[in-house]
């Protein structure tokens, strides 16, 4: 069943994703608050996989046809696996959602990204030498781009946190009210 809360918090990531499309500082994206945001409230593991996932494939395919090309596409996988991963440790804020856990899961976003998709430039790619002083000339070199990852993963985090539990105390239909099957999991 398509509940209010449902169709809430697929508008709020999707204009997330959409968000992306608009002129911004490089890496002061929406992306891993998409994700976090999606593990956080979607109740099932499906959607809240599926939704991010989602609105970022579709920002990705329009930034790569009209902006990028399609040759950032073969780091691809390696940023999907993060955004994936982003999307769990959402999943471990669904009990207890503080803005000190926010921040500490968009904090860990940012640096498993950082880790991550620096080290596949460097391994996949021809820009640094294969050497320990080239993994650590890529990691120097992508700093001011943690900083604007880090910087957007907070600041998205809190308006998507922010505004949907400011909305849920507006709005009653939006808070989550578990529905049990005959099997006793969750259904909402």
């Amino acid at each position: 069943m398509i509940t209010v809360r449902f169709c809430t918090l697929l508008s709020m990531t999707l204009a997330a994703g959409l968000v992306r499309l608009l002129p911004h500082w490089p890496n002061f994206t929406p992306i891993g608050a998409m994700a976090l945001f999606g593990g956080a409230y979607f109740l099932r593991r499906r959607a809240a996989f599926a939704v991010p996932l989602s609105a970022m494939l579709v920002s990705d395919a329009i930034l790569g046809a009209t902006r990028y090309g399609w040759a950032v596409l073969r780091f691809m996988p390696i940023v999907y696996g993060c955004f994936a991963a982003t999307v769990v440790l959402g999943m471990l804020l669904r009990k207890r959602r503080t803005a000190l856990s926010v921040v500490a899961a968009a904090l860990s976003s940012s640096v498993l990204f950082f880790i991550v998709t620096n080290f596949a430039v460097w391994f996949r790619g021809t820009l640094y030498p294969h050497t320990a002083a080239g993994l650590a000339e890529c990691y120097i070199a992508a700093i001011p781009f943690f900083q604007n990852t880090v910087a957007g993963d907070v600041f998205f985090s809190a308006v998507l946190f922010g505004g949907f539990e400011l909305a849920q105390r507006r709005w009653p239909a939006l808070r989550a009210i578990p529905t049990w099957t005959p099997r006793g999991g969750a259904a909402t």
